[in-house]
């Protein structure tokens, strides 16, 4: 699960904004964004510099949070 489209939302951003400063497809960006497609890590890391640059405020961990360790999840 990853928090693209929310903390892009939240930060007023459109998403043609970021695909273009990614310099990406409209279609790669929903991918990610809808969870259909799951980036690697220099991806994620793209997507968050992007987002920093276009005025968001947010790291690696905020816009692709850890899982929850095991026991968290069995609870």
């Amino acid at each position: 699960m990853n928090r693209i489209k929310e903390i892009r939302g939240q930060a007023g951003i459109r998403q043609r904004e970021l695909f273009a400063a990614l310099g990406w497809t409209q279609t790669r960006l929903s991918n990610y964004e809808a969870g259909r497609r799951v980036p690697g890590l220099a991806e994620c890391r793209e997507i968050v510099r992007a987002l920093n640059r276009l005025g968001a405020t947010c790291s690696l961990d905020d816009v692709f949070p850890p899982d929850l360790p095991m026991e968290a999840a069995a609870a």
